[in-house]
């Protein structure tokens, strides 16, 4: 049930009559010191909320107090969590009052980040004092407790929860799963009533979420009832996938779940803006330069700032080049991000709580959680890549309830600019992109199984039921189950000579002779235990699904200070010499030591700007959007002209030099190669050109479905130019489509090739191109490492992730020779379904064989203006941004020239 869709059964009175009527009630079901703190906390009633509360708060405590499983999705600042908080604290002081509360754990709050575990154990402990000052008041006390536990939490600490349990316990995913192995705490889980799952958004289209939506299902077998579920998502799509998602399964169906929709419930003013109206032909220094200082006047205009960018490297570089520049220093500017020490990013939360930075540069690590009461703009530089990433972002600013969410987007080149613009136009129409589940892992199934195991002998249906309930594995097979037991019982030769044992046992439950018998389970049940003695242990300090990556820490030299770390993929563009930022500051790379980096602090300009990219891919949903607009933008260039374009995007949040910049490029691309060039939701364009310098032919192909999906089928349509042309293919991938290069004397019929490639055989097929690849070699190591099949820690040793990948490639080789074997099977999954979109790419294939796609080939001299971001891409590796943007001068200067030389009268310049 949607409760955004509820009958008040108020209609036609008066709004704020509505909302005072429908606030009474919420506030008659608080018991009478929570309701005094609620009303003294946020005042009377409050026109702009509409009353005491937000629409998210207005259904959530409801639920809460009739013990509903709930979906409550709601934009970053409207308060929901605080809402479902207050309502399950509201119901601990009754049964405190009625009976008393146990030494155990009443309710679990889940979040995905320690930081966000630790913010909201403060904005719990908030709460708690206001309400116990109002018991006081009235001569009553409680003895309600709360507290965090995560990875970090000293032993000490640990301890106390024993002998005085808190009553409501924030922890990670995680330790979740921790708790539920460990004999003395897990205990304490019986009395669960109410389980919070915070972010859920970030945690289900990943392996987190698998892993925590198992644990609710183990959870549920130990509680003494069923568990509340309440999940609280900022904007996302679809509401009820991330319902079922959250409460699981009963029998064949999902459990009953309210959806409480108020996505759409704060105003947002949003604007696409650039530098210049011509992101190409101005020098790359004056669009900087004028880029930094449209920033400096936003941050001026507003009291506190929060500049997103999509790289770590992009965060530094902004925050270093507005202090170079403006009146920024260590007091009134910072930078966050997930490389820097924990204590740095914690003095920068700190000040961001306290409105003391006029701006903050980051680029992931402020998406979620951190209280930002004094930030009143978010500016996002460059595409977030998707709609639902641009709201959780934005939604960081105006987080005072009845704040407008002010956003400005700023782009620095074309893709970027057509992409947001679709973004900032689909989200003020209520678009939002779909979040992808993944689905049957084995490798957080294998952990799972074998902690159940460990926690006692087991029936082999239960723990096949239990792994069913969870939304991921609703499907799971018969034979998938199979492949998973084979595996954790090492049903296969060889695997102990590599030192890979089995995990559990598996036995039917034999008469009084046979060698697994257990008298409180029936004669002849299968049943699943432990092996080794070690088994709890090796699961208690290795499970978990994020997975180690090559990192070294950076000190300065002679006091050994440690300022950070690098990726070893950065490292390895690095010389002695070389200067770079990290935390707003410049240092010489001097030497590494293994994995440590030794560094000078240093005054000069950085040599190398960039780190490896973490930027995200662009969401599959989005790009079909960008395919529309492209096609209702051509359509209204063949009716009305420029003119007409200008006047239909005006009708979007878009500044005036970002409508006259899109204008711009696709008159150009329009003038230089026609219409057909311009990819649509019916048409893929390949483009060829023949580069005579560099004797290369390079075919484009603009297949506008994001970088995973193109990923995947850049690697089929390259193995089938190979197998044709005989030759070496090389191929660069982005959002926009693909390069595919190859010897300038070598030529194929790529778009036949294209329109060849059978949908039924793309997931063979690729499978078959990646075997072999450092990919999947690397994505080998992590599933391998996940599945237990290698220990990161084992008898007190830690074991490198470069030592991880060093003895996974050794066992690839075996594993790849056995039949079903569950480590390679769950690593092509992953490959094919999670990273290269592989039903996407099936999608496709299949509407262009039947006929709905039509692929279209142009040879162009130089490429045209929407490949420009793939000819960069394909031809220079460049570190250096000024490289790029002589490269993209070069295209452009070519490309009017040719326009020029035809007599195309468009009018470009208007």
């Amino acid at each position: 049930m949607d409760r955004a869709d509820e009958d008040t059964s108020l209609a036609g009175v008066d709004d704020d009559v509505v909302a005072e009527a429908v606030d009474a009630d919420v506030l008659s079901l608080l018991d009478p010191a929570v309701r005094e703190w609620w009303v003294d906390q946020f005042g009377a009633f409050v026109p702009e909320n509409g009353g005491f509360f937000t629409p998210p708060q207005r259904e959530a405590i409801p639920l809460v107090h009739e013990r509903e499983n709930a979906l409550i999705c709601a934009p970053t600042g409207s308060g929901k969590t605080l809402a479902s908080f207050t309502a399950i604290i509201n119901e601990l002081f009754r049964r405190e009052r009625a009976g008393g509360l146990e030494n155990a754990v009443y309710c679990l709050y889940v979040s995905p980040l320690k930081a966000l575990a630790n913010d909201v154990h403060r904005n719990l402990a908030e709460p708690l004092s206001g309400i116990r000052d109002r018991l006081a008041d009235r001569g009553e006390s409680t003895e309600v407790r709360h507290a965090t536990r995560h990875g970090d939490t000293d032993d000490a600490t640990r301890q106390r929860m024993l002998t005085e349990t808190p009553h409501v316990l924030n922890t990670t995913p995680e330790t979740l799963a921790i708790l539920l192995n460990s004999p003395k705490f897990r205990e304490k889980l019986r009395t669960v009533e109410y389980v919070v799952v915070d972010e859920i958004h970030a945690l289900a289209a990943n392996k987190r979420g698998t892993h925590l939506s198992v644990s609710l299902e183990r959870l549920e077998n130990l509680a003494d009832g069923s568990p509340t579920r309440i999940g609280c998502s900022a904007t996302v799509e679809p509401l009820s996938t991330m319902a079922d998602f959250l409460v699981g399964r009963e029998g064949d169906e999902p459990r009953d779940c309210e959806i409480v929709d108020a996505r759409f419930a704060r105003e947002f003013d949003l604007e696409v803006d650039c530098p210049v109206d011509d992101l190409v032909g101005t020098p790359n220094e004056v669009v900087r330069s004028r880029f930094y200082e449209q920033l400096h006047d936003l941050i001026d205009a507003h009291t506190n700032t929060l500049v997103f960018t999509n790289t770590r490297s992009g965060a530094e570089r902004t925050l270093q080049a507005l202090r170079e520049r403006f009146d920024y220093d260590d007091a009134n500017s910072a930078c966050h991000h997930g490389s820097l020490s924990a204590d740095r990013r914690q003095a920068v939360e700190e000040g961001l709580k306290g409105g003391d930075f006029d701006v903050v540069t980051t680029s992931t690590s402020l998406e979620l959680g951190v209280d930002m009461p004094h930030v009143d703009l978010v500016v996002q530089v460059g595409s977030p890549k998707s709609v639902a990433a641009l709201l959780q972002r934005v939604g960081r600013a105006g987080h005072q309830v009845g704040q407008v969410v002010e956003g400005r987007v700023i782009t620095l080149d074309r893709d970027d600019l057509v992409e947001t613009a679709v973004m900032v136009r689909r989200a003020e129409s209520g678009f939002v992109d779909r979040v992808f589940v993944p689905e049957n892992a084995y490798d957080v199934a294998a952990q799972h199984v074998y902690g159940m195991a460990i926690n006692g002998v087991r029936r082999e249906a239960d723990v096949k039921a239990t792994l069913r309930r969870a939304y991921p594995y609703r499907d799971f097979s018969e034979e998938q189950f199979e492949t998973l037991l084979r595996y954790l019982t090492a049903d296969y030769d060889g695997l102990e000579e590599r030192n890979v044992y089995a995990k559990v046992w598996r036995d039917t439950n034999d008469p009084p002779d046979g060698e697994h018998h257990y008298p409180e389970f029936e004669v002849g049940e299968r049943l699943i235990g432990k092996r080794g003695r070690l088994a709890r242990v090796i699961y208690l300090t290795n499970v978990g699904t994020i997975p180690d990556s090559f990192s070294c820490d950076v000190f300065v030299r002679g006091g050994d200070e440690w300022v950070g770390e690098l990726d070893e993929d950065y490292l390895d563009t690095l010389d002695p010499g070389d200067v770079f930022v990290i935390g707003g500051e410049r240092f010489e790379f001097r030497y590494r030591r293994g994995s440590k980096v030794y560094v000078d602090r240093t005054s000069e300009r950085p040599t190398v700007p960039s780190w490896y990219s973490e930027r995200l891919p662009l969401a599959y949903d989005l790009a079909r959007e960008i395919l529309a607009f492209q096609r209702d933008l051509l359509e209204r260039l063949d009716a009305g002209g420029s003119p007409g374009v200008r006047v239909w995007l005006r009708e979007s949040a878009l500044s005036e030099r970002a409508v006259r910049a899109l204008t711009r490029l696709y008159d150009q691309q329009v003038a230089f190669a026609g219409p057909e060039s311009v990819s649509t939701p019916t048409r893929i364009t390949v483009e060829e050109v023949r580069d005579r310098e560099e004797y290369r032919r390079r075919y484009y192909v603009h297949s506008l479905y994001g970088r995973q999906f193109n990923d995947g089928l850049s690697r089929l349509l390259a193995a089938a130019c190979a197998s044709e042309s005989n030759a070496s293919v090389t191929v660069a991938v982005a959002d926009q489509g693909f390069v595919l290069s190859m010897p300038l004397n070598r030529r194929v019929d790529v778009p036949g090739l294209l329109r060849g490639l059978a949908p039924d055989d793309a997931r063979v097929d690729l499978r078959s191109a990646l075997r072999g690849t450092d990919l999947r070699q690397r994505y080998f190591r992590i599933n391998a490492t996940r599945s237990l099949m290698i220990l990161k820690r084992y008898k007190g040793h830690e074991k490198s992730a470069a030592r991880q990948q060093v003895e996974s490639e050794t066992l690839l080789s075996l594993a790849d020779d056995l039949d079903d074997f569950a480590v390679v099977e769950e690593t092509d999954r992953e490959l094919l379904e999670d990273k290269l979109d592989v039903a996407g790419i099936e999608d496709v294939l299949a509407r262009i064989r039947d006929g709905d796609i039509e692929v279209v080939e142009r040879t162009v001299e130089t490429p045209t203006p929407r490949a420009f971001g793939l000819a960069t891409l394909a031809a220079t590796d460049t570190v250096l941004a000024e490289d790029e943007s002589a490269a993209l001068r070069e295209f452009h200067e070519r490309v009017l020239a040719e326009i020029e030389s035809e007599g195309d009268d468009s009018p470009l310049d208007e």
